[in-house]
Parts: C-alpha cells; structure tokens; sequence
C-alpha cells in the first residue's frame, strides 16, 4: 500500500462540532488523537499522540494547548516520559523514538532501530541509568540509554508486532534483583522478560495466552495483577498469585483498545471500538454505566484523580466523572435518553473515509 509522507493527508477529516453529552466535557482538535498520557508534574494536564506527528500538551479545564512538541511527519502512536518528568517520549510510524526537552519543547536525541512502526514506549531505572524501552511493528523490544541514545538490549519471543509495553511495578518494588518488562502483542502473547541481567539478547519467558487474537493494552493494578484489552472483545484480570489465570472476563460488542482500574471507586474502565467507554464493578463484573459520546473508536484512557479521560479517532479529549453522585446522575441521564438519539447515531456520516479506515486498521494493529 502506498504511504503518503504528508503529515496533513493522515486521518484528515472535516472539522465537526459536537455538543458534549451528558456527564462529559470535551475539547475538539483537527487532528485525530492515538494516544494520552497524564502529565507527570501537573494533574490540570494530559498529552496526546496525534495522527499528524504532534504531541500536544492540553490544560483539561480549558482546553488549551499548553505546549505543542513537532518533528515527526507521520503519526505518533505512543508516549512516555524519563523517570525525572523532564524529557518526553514519542513512539512514530516513521520507525523512529522521537524525545524533546519537556520545557524548552527542543528536540533531542532520535533513537533508531525498529524496521516497521514504533508502538509503545515506557522508562525505567536500570543500573543507575535511565532507559528507554520501546515496542514495534517489527515485533522488536529495544532497550536504550536514554542519556547517550545507545541501544543496550534486544527482547526476542513475539512472532508478531508489539502493541503494549508495561514495567512489572512489583518488580520495581522488589529488594530482588529482577526488573521485569510485560508485553502485549499481535500474536495474542503477554509476554515478561527480565532486563536487570544488561544482555544484550533477551528472551522473554514462556507466553501468558489468556487471549484468542491481538492483546493492545496492559494495565497493573494496586494488587499487581494484569489487567488486559484484547482486540477478541474482552478485557481480563490475570492473577499474579494464580499463574496470571484470568478471574475475571468483561465481555464487549468489539475490540476493546484501553483499559485502567479506579482503584477508590472500585471500578473499571474500559475503552472500546464502538466508541463507548465503559464503567465495571471490579468486584463482580457487572457492567455499570457506559459513556456514551465520541464519534468514533476511543484509543486511550488515562485517570486523573476522579476523572477518567478519554481520546479517540473523533479528534476529542473527553472527560467522564467517577464521583459517587456524578456516576449516578450520569446513569440516571442514560435511562431517559430517547431512542432516537440511537437512529441519529446510526445514520450520521462516518468521520472516515474506506482508506483512512484502512490506513488506520493498519496503525492500530488489526490482523
């Protein structure tokens, strides 16, 4: 398939407002957004990974772009930031790890490696040194210094592309000598990969197949356990102490992209493709609200206290409240919403077109 290098001709769509629906705030750009990260030293802010090669700082209240960081002509699919919150991360098409100087917004070191599309990036502290580890297309984990750009290790096991990259927090907790890296991948494979040993090979333990297709996010919660989204419709708690057996399988009508765990509410939050975000009783499964509002696939969620944001394909950043009484004003709202609004739903013109869909199936990962 032929590839544009524009940045302006990836998932470029007409400009539409749409009024927020009820329970949620919303900030709209031009661009579509594939990725948000919380802002590591402010709680007011998230940063996003836009199809255009940008990755833009945005002030929840307001909406307004706090910092904008360029460089990338291709989309951005993923982000992190150094375990200082001083350097930020981005994952790209172009193959590339782009970072920038989180106050300056100057560039910095570019780390190369990957032969296909960078899909995940995360940080950590290994041997007194800051790395970089990041997952792609070409089913390479590359581990970097992040202070001399150096690549360190390769990770071998996945057949597949890499959708997730996530650091066992239990592993950084440790007085053990063991830090761990978990990954999710297009071969439907969770795989962990012990990277304290400073090989430069590794090789991740046996598979953890808890799902039947594509595993696209990973997400630990207080208790160390795994929580999954998986493009085969579900989303599972895998136990630590149960040899990451699943306990718990919430059941979704299409592929589900993102999921995090309100550890105080006791809820979980799920993002899936039919652009709805989900609320679950983490105790027993029962699904208990969902918010509806983006106007196509939602691809990343992030916590922010009470608050759960939500971006997606539709270009918006939207804001759903957790607290006790917005979640059941917002259920309350649901239960009077005329049927209706579903047709209007059903008919309204999709914001892609054929090839941007194909363009974007590619993107995220689909088999």
């Amino acid at each position: 398939m032929s590839r544009s290098s524009h940045q302006n001709d990836f998932f470029q769509t007409t400009f539409v407002t749409a009024p927020p629906s009820s329970g949620c705030r919303m900030q709209l750009f031009l661009l579509k957004i594939l990725a948000v990260r919380a802002d590591p030293v402010d709680a007011s802010a998230v940063y996003v990974a836009q199809s255009g090669g940008t990755v833009r700082k945005v002030i929840l209240e307001t909406g307004e772009t706090a910092a904008l960081y360029k460089g990338p002509t291709a989309p951005v699919t993923s982000i992190c930031f150094s375990p200082d919150g001083r350097t930020v991360f981005a994952g790209c098409w172009d193959k590339l790890i782009w970072s920038w100087d989180v106050a300056s917004r100057e560039p910095k070191f570019q780390y190369e490696g990957h032969t296909d599309f960078v899909k995940s990036v995360t940080t950590t502290r290994l041997h007194g040194k800051d790395v970089l580890v990041s997952g792609g297309a070409d089913a390479q984990i590359l581990i970097f210094d992040i202070s001399s750009g150096q690549r360190l290790s390769v990770m071998k096991g996945h057949i597949k592309g890499i959708q997730d990259l996530m650091v066992d927090p239990l592993s950084l907790e440790s007085d053990g000598p063991e830090l761990v890296v978990f990954s999710a991948g297009s071969d439907r494979e969770i795989r962990q990969f012990d990277i304290s040993t400073g090989s430069k090979d590794l090789t991740g333990t046996d598979a953890i197949l808890a799902h039947d297709t594509n595993v696209h996010k990973l997400f630990f919660d207080q208790d160390g356990d795994l929580w999954t989204a998986s493009a085969d419709r579900t989303s599972k708690c895998l136990v630590r102490e149960d040899g990451w057996k699943p306990n718990l399988t919430l059941t979704h009508p299409d592929y589900v992209r993102d999921v995090v765990v309100y550890e105080q509410g006791g809820w979980v939050i799920t993002a899936c493709r039919d652009e709805e975000v989900r609320v679950w009783n983490r105790s027993t499964g029962q699904l208990y609200h969902t918010f509806s509002g983006h106007y196509e696939e939602v691809t990343g969620l992030v916590l922010q206290g009470s608050t759960v944001v939500s971006v997606g394909i539709d270009a918006t950043i939207r804001r759903w409240s957790l607290r006790p009484e917005d979640l059941q004003i917002a259920v309350e709202n649901a239960k009077k919403k005329p049927e209706v609004e579903e047709e209007k739903q059903e008919n309204a013109e999709p914001m892609l077109t054929e090839e941007e869909e194909r363009e974007l199936a590619e993107l995220m990962g689909d088999d």
